[in-house]
């Protein structure tokens, strides 16, 4: 009799399992560890495999920027490979990032192979945002990354371009230097 598998948007029970997985595979250096504060924090960026016995898959969609966004934290415990789970994965947070109205998704992977079946293509680490790399100060691969950058267009049209795209960092807050306490003047 097969099992049959259900992808859905993860929720805070699931936090324990998905830590569990993606430990599975940071302990062998093949992703970055995630402490379960980070998890909780992120929890509906994630989507997940289950079956009749729990969580057997993760996957992540990370936006970056207005028109971009990162597949991250991609998982299939070892005993559930090899049944199309990490595809059906893949393909849910797509039909996220499509539904955000996000025109292209990213990897960094060893599995080349495995996201080029899925119509990704690869790219140089250059072609990605310095935003993209704030994360791998935690990598202890930082100084030798050895991941492979793959890029998938999701939705056609145009890129996103913001006129002001940090307006809010160019505004100005003045801080006083002096308070002035009620009834009392200036101290």
């Amino acid at each position: 009799m097969m099992l049959r598998m259900n992808i859905r948007a993860a929720t805070v029970k699931d936090v324990p399992q998905i830590a569990r997985i993606i430990s599975t595979f940071s302990q062998r250096g093949l992703m970055l560890f995630r402490s379960h504060a980070e998890l909780y924090e992120s929890v509906r960026d994630f989507f997940v495999a289950e079956d009749g016995e729990g969580i057997v898959g993760v996957c992540a969609l990370e936006i970056v920027w207005a028109d971009l966004a990162e597949v991250r934290s991609l998982a299939v415990d070892p005993a559930a490979q090899g049944k199309g789970l990490g595809s059906l994965l893949v393909k849910a947070v797509e039909e996220e990032a499509r539904r955000l109205h996000i025109r292209r998704i990213f990897s960094l992977t060893y599995e080349q192979r495995f996201f080029e079946r899925l119509g990704f293509v690869v790219v140089e680490k250059a072609a990605l945002p310095s935003k993209v790399w704030s994360v791998c100060i935690k990598c202890p691969k930082r100084e030798g990354c050895d991941e492979i950058a793959m890029v998938k267009v999701v939705l056609d049209g145009e890129p996103v371009v913001e006129d002001q795209p940090d307006l809010h960092a160019e505004l100005r807050y003045e801080v006083p230097t002096q308070l002035q306490i009620r009834g009392k003047g200036t101290t």
